[in-house]
Order: C-alpha cells, then sequence, then structure tokens
C-alpha cells in the first residue's frame, strides 16, 4: 500500500508509541498483554489506512466538475461568496470522515489565480459557518470554461493540519492533487449559478472519479 508524504512524522511518532505501550504491557502483564497489545494493533493499523494513496485512473476534463474528496455531499445551496466571486455561487460541500481518503484534488482544470491560507476556528466540519470561521485555505481557479471556480480546505474539530501545494500561476488538472488534510474535515467548491449540478445531498463521492457538476462553455 502506498503512503502519502504526509505520513512520516504521524507514523514515526505512532511507531514509537506501539512499540513502547507493547513493551510496558509484556512486561507488566506477561499472558495478558494481548488485551493491551491487540486494540493498539488496531489503532495502529488505522493511521496507515489514513495515509493511503489508492491507484486512480485520473482522465482529462473540460466541463466536468469533479469531485475534490473522498466523501459524502452535506451541502448543495445558493450562497454569497465573498472572499474571492464577491458574488453569489452555488456552493458543494463534501464532508470527509476520519476513514476517508483525505487527499485533496482539483475540481476544475485550469489556471491557479488566488490562494490564501485563513487561520481560525475548530467548529465541527459539518456546521455552516465552518465555511468561513474555522481554520481553511481557499484557491481560485480559472477554469478552461473562463470561468472562476473556488475551492476551500476546511479543518473540523479534529482535524488540525491543512496543507497544499499549489501556487498562484500553477496549471491546475482536474482530479490530481493540490493538499491534504489530516483526520476529517470538509471542502466547500463554490460554482457558478449556471452550473449544472449533478450530484444530490447525501451522495458518496470518490476524489478525483466522480462528476459532481457540469460548467457551460
Amino acid at each position: 500500500m502506498k503512503l502519502h508524504r504526509e505520513s512520516k512524522g504521524t507514523i514515526t511518532v505512532a511507531s514509537l508509541l506501539f512499540i513502547i505501550l507493547s513493551a510496558l504491557a509484556i512486561y507488566f502483564l506477561e499472558m495478558w498483554s494481548l488485551m493491551i497489545i491487540l486494540p493498539l494493533l488496531v489503532v495502529y493499523s488505522l493511521v496507515f489506512w489514513f495515509f493511503r494513496v489508492p491507484d486512480r485512473e485520473i482522465l482529462d476534463h473540460k466541463e466536468n466538475v469533479i469531485a475534490p474528496v473522498d466523501g459524502k455531499v452535506v451541502m448543495i445551496k445558493e450562497v454569497e461568496e465573498d472572499e474571492f466571486i464577491k458574488g453569489k455561487a452555488i456552493q458543494v460541500s463534501i464532508f470527509m470522515s476520519p476513514l476517508n481518503v483525505h487527499i485533496c484534488r482539483y475540481p476544475v482544470s485550469g489556471k491557479v489565480i488566488y490562494k490564501k491560507y485563513h487561520p481560525g476556528k475548530y467548529l465541527v466540519a459539518w456546521h455552516e459557518k465552518s465555511s468561513t470561521e474555522n481554520e481553511r485555505t481557499t484557491v481560485a481557479v480559472e477554469s478552461l470554461t473562463n470561468h472562476q471556480v473556488v475551492f476551500r480546505q476546511i479543518a473540523g474539530y479534529v482535524a488540525r493540519r491543512i496543507v497544499f501545494y499549489c501556487n498562484e500561476g500553477d496549471d491546475a488538472k482536474a482530479g490530481h492533487e493540490f493538499g491534504f488534510i489530516k483526520f476529517g474535515s470538509r471542502m466547500d467548491v463554490f460554482l457558478p449559478l449556471d452550473t449544472e449540478i449533478i450530484c444530490k445531498i447525501g451522495d458518496i463521492t470518490k476524489g478525483g472519479l466522480d462528476v459532481i457538476a457540469r460548467m457551460k462553455e
């Protein structure tokens, strides 16, 4: 199983803790140590599972908006996007549980024209105000269909680290990685009002594969 580059520090700490706690359990509990070691092994395995990088065949897209993350669609509504678009847009929000793949992908192809990191709170990720009050990043892409598409990584109550690797001027390719969020969170995508929304609330998405919307040229 391929692991994400963001896993190094976490897996190193988890490995040391697993070894130390298992050794202490064996020393003090002897034959009863398995009662401690087995649950530790489950937790240790989940750390590896969280940082997995699945093999996915990413296609080229122009009009299609691709799911940026694995998760569940929890919101589709018309909103005011005040940071970059400064006007009305359709917001599609996808919630990620700690068991989902947490690679963040470009939803559209084009050119990165804006990026910004915002410190903030750690409200639960499904809270509507988390989009504007939580720790978050905002990225905007000028799409191949000449639309400005904004998407936002949002830290949740558990997620405490957001990373994004893109810079202004970079080429964005729908479905390809631009960042990572550790341990459960949400991604919002803000689309033009005339976008055809294909997904619906409750849909389970696969990042880089599923088409969630289609923009007009």
